[in-house]
């Protein structure tokens, strides 16, 4: 299952031009979604929920076609005046129930699992580390050819409503080239950093992460494990810290 969700400033806009925007963002990213066998349980403003039964793939294939056509699509913004939007996307595998739920009155179909939980989760965190599209353990180890693409390790986090730790990637095959060249360039680097870091060698780790940010520069998830670094050698962990950040982010 998935959740997508566009970064963009909705109070700027008035109450009709948010219906245009929505509208017609929903009209070129749905279709990406049937084109590799999912199917869109509901919209949530202008986030939307999609499920892909048949497999991880699926909803890799279709999270990338995406971000594919949110590039385009802004090269149309572009000329028509408009800012750039970006999506962030979040992955996870599980099972779920689907069924219906409400009153005689009102009734509606919807999904119930913490799998669903959790993507939500992912797709509210991708901004913090500056990531397209994250996805779980889970849903990597469920990816029938996973070295055809490009991730790498992200974070051990703990999410609202998740009691135990969640090995969390970040997809970055539909980053622009450069950026993408860079971010294999370091992934050992910074992975090696990662490991590092939850095992406490917080100042080995952080200077590891700042030779990442002298190859890459706009790596935001090198520039938090950073003040993460410098924070906890200053201030020290929580006596509770688990080797993961417990994170709140909706």
């Amino acid at each position: 299952m998935s959740f997508y969700k566009p970064d963009l400033v909705s109070e700027q806009l008035s109450p009709q031009e948010n219906f245009n925007f929505i509208n017609s963002y929903l009209s070129r990213v749905s279709p990406a979604i049937r084109a590799h066998n999912g199917f869109i349980d509901k919209y949530i403003g202008d986030g939307v929920m999609a499920l892909f039964p048949e497999s991880a793939d699926d909803g890799v294939q279709g999270a990338l076609e995406m971000q594919q056509t949110v590039a385009l699509y802004n090269q149309h913004r572009c000329k028509s005046g408009y800012l750039p939007i970006t999506i962030g996307i979040g992955l996870h595998t599980g099972s779920l129930m689907l069924g219906t739920i409400g009153e005689q009155k009102r009734m509606e179909s919807t999904v119930i699992s913490d799998a669903v939980n959790l993507a939500s989760r992912l797709e509210g965190l991708t901004k913090l580390y500056g990531a397209g599209i994250m996805i779980s353990q889970q849903t990597l180890y469920n990816l029938n050819e996973f070295q055809k693409y490009s991730y790498r390790f992200l974070d051990r986090v703990k999410v609202k409503g998740k009691n135990q730790p969640v090995a969390v990637f970040e997809l970055f095959d539909q980053d622009q080239p450069q950026l993408k060249q860079l971010k294999r360039q370091t992934k050992s680097n910074f992975e090696q950093a990662a490991f590092l870091y939850h095992r406490q060698a917080f100042a080995q780790a952080e200077q590891i992460f700042q030779s990442v940010l002298q190859t890459n520069p706009q790596d935001k998830a090198a520039m938090l494990y950073v003040k993460r670094c410098q924070r906890y050698q200053t201030y020290g962990v929580p006596e509770d810290w688990e080797r993961a950040e417990v994170l709140h982010e909706s």
